[in-house]
């Protein structure tokens, strides 16, 4: 679906995306990370169980929510990567700080 710049000289950083690997690049916030991993990074929302992947990428629709470090419905959008960092697909609901 996305596929990244030949020319981005920004340093790889490895994130782990359900327990897999995932080369980011220095800058990236999780959500553009997730799109141009190429995993199927969709979401299910709590109520009805559709699918969401990231959109507005600037924090207004909360369709790329994550959870990240054990910490539930984050808006991947607005966090950027670090080394190491794990992330995993929200599949419903959440509660918050968990």
């Amino acid at each position: 679906m996305f596929k990244r710049f030949d020319g981005d000289a920004r340093q790889p950083v490895e994130i782990f995306v359900d327990g897999r690997p995932v080369m980011a690049r220095e800058g990236d916030t999780v959500s553009a990370a997730l799109l141009a991993s190429g995993l199927d990074v969709r979401r299910q929302t709590a109520v009805s169980g559709a699918p969401r992947l990231p959109y507005c990428m600037m924090g207004v629709c909360f369709d790329c929510l994550v959870t990240i470090d054990g910490m539930g419905n984050r808006q991947g959008c607005l966090v950027p990567v670090r080394p190491g960092m794990q992330v995993e697909i929200q599949k419903g609901k959440r509660e918050i700080g968990r």
